[in-house]
């Protein structure tokens, strides 16, 4: 059985994006993640966090998502294994 860090990773990886970890509780099993796009990616930001969010959602993630948040990245992730 994998982990929830596990699951994030392969997730993200699935999609070709950038990501750290900014946050990680790991009694609430909370993440908060800063993700990237990688310079040849043209998505527009709201269709790749409409992709990631609905791959998180069927791991049974709540996801809540900022876009476009002050400072690096192009998209701000908390998520939580529900």
């Amino acid at each position: 059985m994998m982990t929830e860090r596990q699951v994030i990773q392969e997730i993200l990886n699935s999609e070709a994006i950038l990501y750290s970890f900014e946050n990680v509780d790991e009694d609430s099993k909370e993440y908060t993640l800063l993700l990237q796009r990688q310079d040849k990616d043209v998505r527009p930001v709201e269709e790749l966090n409409d992709e990631i969010k609905k791959y998180f959602e069927s791991a049974n993630f709540d996801y809540k998502e900022q876009l476009n948040p002050e400072g690096e990245g192009d998209i701000r992730l908390v998520i939580k294994r529900v």
